[in-house]
């Protein structure tokens, strides 16, 4: 069983940066695929940026493009959300993702909470 933890998260201003970590545990973490996802108030849980197993590989939603940066330390089995020029949009609960070719189905952290205001 994977268990997943997130930190990180907090308030900023708009434009501010926030970097966000999840720390995986639990199976061997260069197997992973690994994915954060938000959700805000009243929306829809959404796929923000995923990172393949082998870190080669990298998808990111529109509205995060050219400001989210995805990595991953297989060292430390960590992987890190970058997130710079945040915007109020921005707003809502970040969970990160676990998947592999080696088991079905998938795991979830327990969130961590970002906020966007003046």
């Amino acid at each position: 069983q994977v268990q997943l933890v997130e930190s990180g998260g907090g308030l900023v201003q708009p434009g501010g940066s926030l970097r966000l970590s999840c720390a995986a545990s639990g199976f061997t973490f260069s197997q992973l695929s690994l994915s954060w996802y938000r959700q805000a108030p009243g929306k829809e849980r959404e796929l923000v940026a995923f990172i393949s197993s082998s870190g080669g590989s990298t998808n990111y939603a529109d509205s995060v493009k050219g400001r989210f940066t995805v990595s991953r330390d297989n060292a430390k089995s960590t992987v890190l959300l970058q997130m710079n020029s945040l915007k109020p949009d921005d707003t809502a609960v970040y969970y990160c993702y676990a998947s592999s070719r080696r088991f079905s189905g998938g795991y979830w952290g327990q969130g961590t909470q970002v906020t966007v205001s003046s």
